[in-house]
């Protein structure tokens, strides 16, 4: 999936850099500009047939194409016959390979010197640097680590920011989950340096040679449209179970974003500046150091924000192989079911990404800004100015410190701590109890999962696993070269007549048919959703705690109140893709009918359109490539979740990852995970058309 990471609702608060989803990252899209309502109006150069969806050029580009591969695929058709399956010759069996490679890693991960002089120490060094950043942690106590977190956003932010830090940790430690946190946030501290570091040195090649991006580009697209779970089976077989293969995992998976965006800062450096420094006689690297890497502190800052954003996601996800920490409470709450004690542990996560966003987010903001005379600063700033203050506000944190340990409290007091398990538990067996089933007039919500699982699931499942599969191709290569170029149609129809190649076609089917299912309902929700606060302020900020807390909860956290709900099946599982994806799809809808150019909206008033003529007619045409976003958003986000709701039954493709970590089987787990990198691109291809059309 091509694109330039946006940033991501996954795990950013409203009002951050990192407004949109790590785990999707479309390219930009250009605003289309207004065009005139008179279609006598002569055509311009913008305006030509070869670029517009109209006009006799047009329908020539795109049934030329289609009769090409009517002629490449009706003789494929006839070989081949089938009601729909792929055909057995056209498949490739892997599971022999893979199997015999991760045997081979198996018998020789303890005698080989591959693994005994290098992934040895790779893992060793993992192991010291957590480990000492960990017990750095527990000796600071509580109240170094939060006075410190309030120190430094004070010096960033304000105190305002200084507060929202001291609470969040206080938060964290009321609800008794103080020293996962330490867990959680020293396999961070570790996994995001070695992100930022990789990611940097991946992108200043990226960003210096045009070679090197097309090289770089597809790695890095395979790296971030590849599920999470798959990460970790690879692994476990190198590392085993434990926290080297979490941290790796992690790392692999929050690199990309970095390695992205200063790429992209250092491309899009001013022209100007770069022509006066090589006038001036610098050298490459005077250039590099002088002036690129200064002007693309912004992009540098938002990348680490993307890092520690997507590494913290991750980090939760690793907890199956041995992380430890925060995402081990909540997996060991999905196993039992426990709701109460997946949301204790969640809301520390929601936390730590609110102060790790705002924080970089402030440390941006601070680069470039005015900066006001030391004179007219209040004079605690002024103390707290410069290396000094640096320095003495890490003197402050240690006389902190200090100070907890002589008071004998360096880890939170079990008196000070809330249980919310007890409570959340008894809401949701109240609500299991009342609205389960029985409900009069509209029926349970286990009558909704059994109607949406027998009304749209089932049909678009066997629909789609009956169509013949020379007909599933050329549909996806109608529908992306509809919307973009022959490009984009050899691109889809390549990744879709992959996953046959790899012989899981019906499970990949069965994926994108619950994948179809939820971004509609999505999509429907969504726009209604974002209709209604973008007409309204007061409704834009009541909405905005509630997509916070939604984009900032891990994956997991969402398939419990589900199952619990639902029951476990394939509606759980969509129903939390639902969820999942809904905020970025609001966020971005309304920000797209905001931006709305406000002289066409007056114009369309002072003639009299109604609030409904106003939107239909003149909001939502400009406001198309916003939503063109929204839509491929709500099919990224929801492929993710759709994956991870293997674990409660949802099957196809999900089912296979989950099992070949489980099994430790490689052929299942990466086959089944290259299949979803395929329909990724696939979907990609056909709901971004802005990027080459």
């Amino acid at each position: 999936m091509t694109a330039t990471p946006t940033p991501t609702p996954t795990h950013a608060p409203a009002g951050s850099r990192a407004a949109l989803p790590a785990q999707a990252r479309p390219s930009s899209v250009r605003p289309a500009a207004a065009r005139p309502a008179s279609s006598t109006a002569a055509p311009t150069a913008q305006d030509s047939p070869r670029r517009g969806p109209r006009g006799p050029l047009a329908s020539r580009a795109f049934l030329v194409p289609m009769g090409v591969a009517l002629v490449l695929l009706v003789p494929l058709a006839v070989a081949f016959p089938g009601s729909g399956s792929w055909p057995p010759a056209l498949a490739a069996d892997l599971s022999g390979p893979l199997g015999r490679a991760g045997d081979w890693i198996i018998d020789h991960r303890d005698s080989h010197p591959l693994f005994l002089y290098f992934f040895g120490h790779v893992s060793n060094a993992v192991v010291v640097c957590v480990r000492a950043v960990y017990v750095l942690l527990l000796a600071a106590g509580w109240t170094g680590v939060t006075a410190l977190a309030a120190l430094v956003a004070w010096r960033l932010a304000g105190v305002r920011l200084a507060l929202t830090c001291a609470a969040a940790f206080a938060a964290c430690g009321l609800l008794g989950m103080w020293v996962p946190t330490m867990q959680t946030l020293a396999l961070m501290v570790v996994a995001v340096a070695a992100s930022v570091a990789i990611g940097a040195v991946l992108g200043l090649a990226a960003g210096l040679s045009r070679r090197a991006d097309r090289l770089l580009r597809p790695v890095l697209d395979t790296m971030q449209i590849l599920p999470a779970f798959a990460y970790l089976l690879p692994m476990v077989l190198v590392f085993g179970i434990g926290v080297p293969a979490a941290v790796l995992a992690t790392v692999v998976y929050a690199a990309p974003p970095m390695a992205r965006l200063t790429a992209l800062g250092l491309r899009e450096a001013d022209a100007g500046v770069m022509e006066a420094t090589a006038s001036l006689g610098a050298t490459g690297r005077q250039r590099l150091l002088t002036a690129r890497l200064p002007l693309a502190r912004r992009q540098l800052l938002l990348g680490v924000n993307q890092a520690i954003m997507t590494g913290l996601s991750m980090a939760v996800i690793a907890s199956v192989i041995g992380a430890g920490g925060l995402g081990d409470r909540v997996y060991q709450a999905l196993a039992s079911v426990d709701v109460g004690a997946a949301l204790t542990a969640g809301i520390p996560i929601v936390l730590l990404a609110v102060v790790l966003d705002r924080t970089a987010d402030a440390a941006g903001r601070r680069l470039g800004a005015h900066t006001v005379p030391a004179g007219e600063q209040p004079l605690l700033r002024r103390v707290f100015a410069g290396g000094y203050g640096r320095l003495l506000t890490l003197l402050a944190a240690v006389a902190a410190a200090v100070a907890g340990r002589m008071a004998g409290t360096t880890v939170w007091p079990d008196s000070w701590t809330v249980s919310l398990a007890d409570p959340v538990n008894s809401a949701v067996a109240w609500m299991t109890d009342h609205l389960y089933s029985g409900v009069p007039v509209v029926g349970g919500t286990a009558d909704w999962a059994a109607r949406f699982t027998g009304w749209i699931l089932d049909p678009l499942r066997s629909g789609l696993q009956a169509a013949p599969w020379w007909l599933l191709l050329l549909l996806a290569g109608a529908l992306a070269l509809r919307v973009g170029t022959w490009r984009t149609a050899l691109t889809a129809v390549l990744a879709l007549a992959t996953v046959g190649v790899l012989g899981v076609w019906e499970a990949s089917l069965d994926t994108l048919s619950q994948v179809l299912a939820a971004v509609a309902v999505t999509l429907v929700l969504g726009f209604a959703i974002a209709v209604g606060a973008a007409r309204s302020a007061r409704a834009d900020r009541l909405l905005r705690p509630v997509l916070d807390a939604c984009q900032t909860l891990p994956q997991f956290v969402y398939l419990i109140p589900v199952v619990a709900l639902f029951g476990v099946g394939r509606a759980p599982a969509a129903a939390a893709a639902i969820v999942y994806a809904l905020p970025a799809v609001v966020r971005i809808t309304v920000q797209g009918l905001r931006e709305v150019d406000p002289a066409a909206v007056e114009s369309a008033r002072s003639l009299g359109a109604t609030r409904s003529q106003l939107l239909r007619q003149v909001q939502l045409p400009l406001a198309r490539p916003a939503l063109l976003l929204a839509v491929n958003q709500a099919v990224v986000l929801v492929l993710a979740v759709v994956i991870i709701g293997g674990l409660v039954g949802g099957g196809a493709l999900g089912y296979d990852v989950v099992l070949g970590l489980a099994q430790g089987d490689l052929a299942t787990g990466l086959v089944a995970g290259a299949a979803i990198v395929c329909l990724g691109l696939f979907l990609d291809r056909v709901t971004q058309p802005a990027k080459e059309a």
